[in-house]
């Protein structure tokens, strides 16, 4: 039998995991050994959860979707358009992220003017770009996908 599109999942899933296994470390780092005042359940509920899962489905998608002839690294560029306003939008749900005249903040501790916040996108969008072109097409070449 062949599973193609559950390869494409499974070489999707393999660059957020293994990122976020480095980001909850330095999270439990500077919680529990530099007593930081961050909530990591309320901050790595949606990580964990979420991007591992759209980067699975967001790979099922191009493998689908390669008969329109477009490169893997613009279709991974795309992801953070649906990334961000999900992670906002969850981040004011649970009331971890305000918006104040001066620009956002993030855990009442944390903050990023708004000029700032507006580069933070397209530096996304560039990296995002270039873990999809290299990283992931490299994963789906293993996987025989592509």
């Amino acid at each position: 039998m062949n599973h193609r599109y559950l390869r494409a999942y499974m070489a999707g899933i393999v660059v957020p995991t293994a990122f976020l296994l480095v980001v909850l470390t330095a999270f439990c780092l500077a919680r529990f050994v530099f007593h930081a005042p961050i909530p990591i359940e309320r901050v790595m509920v949606f990580p964990m959860a979420l991007i591992p899962n759209l980067f699975g489905v967001w790979n099922m998608l191009w493998v689908r979707a390669a008969r329109a002839r477009w490169s893997i690294g613009f279709h991974g560029a795309l992801l953070p358009f649906v990334l961000v306003p999900l992670g906002f939008t969850l981040g004011r749900l649970l009331e971890v992220i305000a918006i104040e005249p001066g620009g956002l903040v993030a855990f009442d501790t944390a903050r990023l003017p708004y000029g700032r916040a507006a580069l933070v996108f397209p530096v996304l969008v560039v990296l995002y770009y270039l873990v999809w072109k290299y990283v992931v097409a490299f994963l789906n070449d293993v996987v025989g996908v592509e």
